[in-house]
């Protein structure tokens, strides 16, 4: 196919996004020397509710201390919460190289490179040994991805025995059409949804158990809609999701929000174990 790797790249592309968060921070009036986390947690969480919803997943498991791989990681914020609040030694991998410029900076910037670390690689060629990692963490990254049995099993592979797959995920909850653009794609070639039940099969071929999971719809509509009525009054915010998306902010979120509130697509989190 077209080379979807190219066409994913492109639709992510953003130049310079250090150089841009760093502007932004300046004209908010942070003191540039003493960035935290919450500073910049508006922009580095690439995922419905952000911040919040990763402090959620992350009280799922007992985290602490352990080896976590983030599948699809953007610029980094889960990365550098796990290891700033757990303890964890984190490696996130994305596809696109300017994310990983920007989390590897960014990670610099709140002094936590000892503990977390960024690789270029494609989610579907994991670049680790087997059995290299205590816990993998996705958050809307299968959506790009068309071979999902390759996605997890690539996950499979580099978990210990006993590991966990911590996900949050936009899914397919019914059949129809869907409007793009998306966050996550600016054409159907770049879309590949699947529904829970679909992932739970694969998943249990895999060997991987499931623990929990969660209907996360509600609170997604919630956090849209109170998020497209700040735009409305007051347009967009100096550091947010829009510095990723831009000019096609709106319409990206409006479309995803339409389709969680008319049932064609839900959001889940969730944790399975690899069974030994």
């Amino acid at each position: 196919m077209e080379d979807l790797a190219t066409s994913l790249k492109e639709h992510y592309s953003k130049d310079e996004l250090y150089e841009d968060i760093m502007t932004r921070l300046r004209e908010s009036d942070v003191d540039i020397n003493h960035v935290s986390r919450d500073h910049i947690s508006a922009v580095d969480e690439f995922h419905v509710r952000g911040a919040a919803v990763s402090k959620e997943l992350a009280q799922s498991i007992q985290l602490r201390g352990l080896k976590v791989l983030d599948v699809g990681c953007g610029l980094g914020g889960p990365c550098r919460m796990l290891a700033d609040d757990y303890n964890c030694n984190t490696v996130g991998i994305d596809l696109s190289q300017e994310y990983i410029r920007t989390a590897t900076a960014l990670t610099k910037l709140v002094n936590l490179s000892d503990k977390s670390s960024f690789i270029q690689a494609d989610a579907t060629e994991l670049p680790f040994d087997k059995a290299s990692f205590d816990v993998a963490w996705t958050q809307h990254v299968q959506m790009n991805i068309a071979d999902k049995r390759k996605f997890y099993s690539e996950i499979d592979r580099v978990l210990k025995p006993g590991g966990y797959l911590l996900y949050y995920d936009i899914l397919r909850k019914n059949s129809g059409d869907i409007t793009y653009p998306m966050p996550w794609a600016s054409s159907p070639k770049q879309s590949f949804l699947f529904t829970s039940e679909d992932m739970e099969v694969m998943l249990d071929h895999l060997n991987f158990r499931k623990i929990t999971s969660k209907d996360q719809t509600d609170a997604g509509i919630e956090f849209f809609e109170n998020l497209m009525n700040k735009l409305q009054k007051s347009g967009p915010p100096k550091l947010g999701l829009n510095v990723l998306m831009g000019e096609s902010t709106k319409p990206k979120l409006a479309n995803l929000l339409n389709h969680l509130k008319s049932g064609l697509l839900k959001l889940e989190s969730g944790t399975y174990q690899k069974v030994d």
